[in-house]
């Protein structure tokens, strides 16, 4: 699957409740008249949770430009950080070699010195000599000093190209930050309308509109820290459903978004994400999974689906996340999905820099670790279940913010998040209408 940008304002709805999500998406959905098409009214509880949302979304944003600024301010300019300790060495080593040139320069000129005092032939022969050993001394050193000076300057350009990222990452995440303030501002403003009962309807049940169900959860397992240029990782996603009913059919999603160690590119061209389950052998494009259903999940009970990233051999060096969440929909026409995206961030390591080699790039569908008694691809246990597992694989789960780079993800996955939630949602909708045609 090669997911592309998606537009600032896709961005902004990816992470509002999923009502408005759900509401949002009827267009992408059969032809159905005008009237058929109205978003229904959310309820108070819907509102204050699309507060509480936007919130911690606007919450994390602050921190996000904070911490942006002070890693520019502070671990930019910290003598251990790899950009600036190469600019203290080399200026070091420029300095000591300017010294030696310096000496080296004196040297010649004592020589000569010497040559001109010299009375004797054999305290001339023995002057001249001297004075070539210090004229090539001299020409080394100032050879060595250009190549130091040089070396010198490389390190400086290279650390001025970090700061320059540094400072296009921290516009883009102060962009977000204002974005995620708007969205605040009207989520409250919505909620304080319908509160003070403006148009006397307040309260109203949405009347069967798709629900946020956060027990309805998604772990992907599996999933190394690092995938090198021309390997291929296969993992699984699980499906939960915490609640205490079941639910009729339910619909996994994941989608891949990565960019270079800079942030400035995208590498979604480079990877393939595919799927593959008991019920639909072989590798499929993930395409969002395609709508592909995991059945019935009871009470308590999980699903697996087997997915597979395939990455080209010629991708540079860069930083990625598996994102996922679910939808479901009952027979009685009642629908919803976990209301965020979970993520698993990866490590992308350039081919020419990969240590060794990675998984059989054909995979084996239909393979999956059943060890805890979920019934792999599309089927379910009985296990109970007590909370969600993020353990599974070798993910390295932001750890890469040590490297000063990773602030990358948070913006590349809002963009991954958003058109995975958005036609999340779109397909939901479809389904939801087509049910209710053919009733």
């Amino acid at each position: 699957m090669k997911i592309r940008s998606v537009l600032a304002t896709a961005v902004a709805a990816a992470v509002t409740a999923p009502v408005v999500l759900l509401s949002a998406a009827p267009a992408l959905a059969d032809d159905q008249p005008a009237a058929q098409t109205q978003q229904a009214k959310p309820t108070i509880e819907e509102l204050e949770r699309a507060v509480d949302l936007a919130q911690q979304e606007y919450d994390a944003a602050v921190v996000a430009v904070k911490d942006a600024i002070k890693f520019l301010e502070e671990g930019l300019e910290a003598e251990t950080y790899p950009t600036k300790a190469a600019v203290i060495e080399t200026k070091q080593a420029a300095e000591a070699a300017a010294k030696a040139k310096a000496e080296a320069d004196q040297a010649v000129v004592d020589a000569k010195a010497a040559l001109d005092a010299a009375t004797t032939d054999e305290e001339k022969a023995a002057a001249q000599t001297a004075l070539e050993e210090a004229e090539k001394a001299a020409e080394e050193a100032a050879a060595a000093k250009t190549a130091a000076d040089t070396k010198a300057a490389e390190a400086q350009r290279a650390h001025d190209d970090a700061r320059v990222a540094q400072v296009r990452k921290i516009g883009l995440l102060q962009k977000a930050r204002d974005e995620a303030e708007k969205k605040l501002n009207d989520a409250k403003k919505a909620l304080a309308e319908a509160e003070e009962g403006d148009d006397g309807d307040e309260g109203e049940e949405p009347g069967g509109e798709c629900v946020a169900e956060p027990k309805l959860t998604t772990v992907v397992r599996g999933l190394p820290g690092k995938v090198a240029g021309g390997t291929t990782a296969t993992f699984t996603l699980r499906v939960t459903n915490g609640t205490d009913r079941t639910m009729d059919e339910v619909y996994p999603f994941a989608a891949v978004h990565a960019f270079d160690d800079k942030g400035l590119k995208e590498l979604d061209s480079y990877l393939d994400l595919e799927w593959s389950t008991a019920a639909n052998p072989g590798w499929h494009d993930a395409d969002l999974l395609g709508g592909v259903t995991v059945g019935s999940l009871k009470a308590k009970t999980s699903a697996d689906v087997k997915l597979r990233l395939k990455v080209d051999a010629d991708i540079p060096s860069g930083q990625g996340a598996v994102f996922a969440t679910a939808d479901y929909l009952n027979e009685d026409g009642s629908c919803g999905g976990y209301p965020g995206i979970e993520h698993d961030e990866f490590q992308i390591v350039a081919k020419a820099d990969a240590p060794g080699k990675g998984e059989d790039p054909e995979g084996k569908p239909g393979d999956t670790d059943n060890t805890d008694n979920t019934t792999g691809q599309g089927g379910s246990s009985t296990t109970p279940v007590n909370g969600t597992d993020n353990s599974g694989g070798d993910s390295v789960n932001g750890s890469l913010a040590s490297t000063g780079s990773s602030d990358v993800l948070p913006k590349a996955g809002l963009a991954g998040a958003a058109a995975l939630v958005l036609g999340a949602g779109a397909v939901v909708v479809a389904r939801r209408r087509k049910a209710g045609a053919d009733a």
